[in-house]
């Protein structure tokens, strides 16, 4: 029998559990996926990555009517990229983000950045 684990895992630990977890979905979506074989392994990373940013800006950055968070979806990538290393260095302070976005790397910061900038703006169809 195996001792219970008795050190808390910390939300940057879990977060990175969840995407780790979503990314192997991901991969195994990408490959057994048939109805639509145009959207690319990469492609599928992304809205991924984009998927864990829904609860709170709505999907494909489009937050409803009246939220509290802005939606992302139609703002310029590089205002996207900007606010979510200020985020991520402490330099614009936010409770939530500050945690969320010390999980993503430059790479990802950007890819995110691009896919929000892609989306159309407004609240959800």
């Amino acid at each position: 029998m195996t001792a219970p684990l008795t050190m808390p895992l910390t939300i940057l630990q879990i977060r990175r559990c969840l995407i780790a977890a979503l990314l192997t979905a991901a991969g195994g979506a990408a490959q057994s996926q048939t109805a639509q074989p145009s959207e690319s392994a990469a492609a599928l990373r992304t809205r991924s990555l984009a998927g864990q940013c829904a609860q709170c800006h709505g999907t494909d950055g489009r937050a409803q009517p009246g939220a509290e968070v802005p939606g992302l979806a139609g703002l310029q990538a590089s205002y996207i990229a900007e606010q979510m290393k200020a985020f991520r260095s402490g330099s614009r302070p936010s409770s939530v983000m500050q945690q969320l976005a010390k999980g993503f790397s430059d790479a990802q910061v950007d890819q995110l950045a691009r896919y929000f900038a892609s989306q159309p703006a407004g609240s959800k169809p």
